[in-house]
């Protein structure tokens, strides 16, 4: 009878190093999948901001719970999804803002309230100029002698007619959300990955276990 309990506890104590060892593996297998979705990420996206490859995160195993996932935080994951199943860039606004003669960012993109501090200029305003609808600066007259004197009268007594102004300069064109090409391959990577390391990760840590066991 002390045999039987002695395997029955024996056995026990296998079924729990069985468990964490799988949590292990599962935990494992979903941090390097991580890490593929981040690179991808990167090397797939033009200058990618660390908001977006950081949005990609992981959940580990428990042996009380052997589930785990990657996940693309929901903000991201709103603007990345066109990248995955296509279909038109998600708008932060009613139209896209295309960036044209203004300073960027670090990472080739308008800060977040670049739009709000341009409208705050006396000298920026927002129209259609010539069927362009966008942000335009209005530049300063040029200086030279015909601005700095009255302009004299014409022999009819007619004012002359004063030089036109210069073209305002378009800062940022609004336009219509584009068609993006899909090119992510996030859920393929993911189901690729998961295929291919869990057994090995499982693998490694049963016989991790099973040697702490003897």
């Amino acid at each position: 009878m002390g045999s039987l309990k002695g395997l029955s506890s024996h056995l026990a104590s296998l079924n729990k190093q069985i468990k964490f060892a799988t949590a292990q593996a599962i935990t494992s297998t979903v941090r390097q999948i991580e890490q593929a979705q981040k690179a991808a990420l990167r090397d797939t996206l033009d200058n990618p901001t660390s908001f977006t490859v950081n949005a990609v995160g992981s959940v580990g195993a428990r042996k009380d719970n052997l589930k785990g996932r990657v996940f693309v935080r929901d903000i991201a994951a709103g603007y990345l999804e066109p990248f995955e199943i296509g279909g038109v860039h998600k708008l932060n606004s009613s139209a896209l803002l295309n960036p044209k003669d203004i300073k960027l960012n670090k990472n080739g993109n308008l800060s977040r309230n670049k739009l709000s501090q341009l409208k705050a200029k006396p000298d920026v305003f927002i129209g259609d100029i010539g069927g362009t609808n966008g942000v335009w600066q209005r530049k300063k007259a040029k200086k030279g002698k015909k601005n700095k004197k009255r302009q004299k009268r014409s022999a009819n007594g007619t004012r002359r007619v004063r030089e036109k102004t210069r073209a305002p300069k378009l800062l940022i064109q609004f336009g219509d959300a584009l068609t993006v090409k899909p090119t992510l391959d996030y859920m393929d990577r993911a189901n690729s990955m998961a295929a291919s390391l869990l057994p090995t990760e499982l693998s490694k840590a049963i016989d991790q276990a099973l040697s702490t066991a003897n």
